[in-house]
């Protein structure tokens, strides 16, 4: 008989579940957004009867499982958690937070065209979220992926003239002067 073995991410069930009385089989990282359905349903039980303090713990505690899976580097699995996150917490001021994060996943992940329409959601529909910086930045890097530098130098320049006291706004200057020596070069002429 194979002994059982605990797999790193079994925290992710909910502790009153007694896993042992389960047939185990290892769950791959993709599957973990059943796991993070299952952590809402554990969370949220009782949740129309709690108080407001209590929701946003349980809110909390839901952001805090999924961003372990961005530590972990298991963007798909994040990426999903995430969006559920969005959609079972809109009204929350951690939803910005997500949806910067949903565009971290995919340009992680090389899909970086998915993670321009996540960084812009993040400036056009949190004007005033925290995360604003960090995604016009994250907008300037992800148009240097994709080749388009007269973009991205706006957004960079954007970073350094709305957020100028931010590290967002010594990192936009730095690709700036990445940039600016490669644009003299094709700007000149014989």
């Amino acid at each position: 008989m194979r002994e059982w073995k605990e797999p790193w991410h079994t925290d992710c069930v909910p502790k009153p579940l007694d896993c042992r009385l389960i047939r185990w089989r290892p769950i791959m990282p993709q599957k973990c957004l059943g796991i993070l359905i299952l952590l809402f349903m554990f969370f949220s039980v009782g949740e129309s009867l709690a108080a407001p303090t209590q929701r946003q713990d349980t809110t909390r505690r839901l952001y805090d499982r999924v961003m372990d899976e961005f530590k972990h580097r298991d963007y798909k699995a994040a990426m999903a958690g995430f969006q559920l996150f969005i959609e079972l917490h809109s009204e929350s001021a951690l939803a910005a937070n997500a949806q910067y994060w949903i565009g971290e996943c995919q340009y992680r992940m090389g899909r970086y065209r998915d993670a321009l329409k996540s960084f812009n959601e993040v400036v056009s529909n949190y004007p005033l979220s925290p995360k604003l910086a960090a995604s016009t930045l994250k907008l300037g890097q992800t148009y240097t992926k994709l080749g388009d530098h007269e973009t991205a130098r706006l957004m960079f320049d954007r970073v350094v003239d709305q957020y100028p006291d931010s590290s967002e706004a010594e990192l936009a200057r730095k690709a700036i002067e990445a940039t600016a020596p490669a644009e003299d070069s094709t700007n000149q002429s014989p």
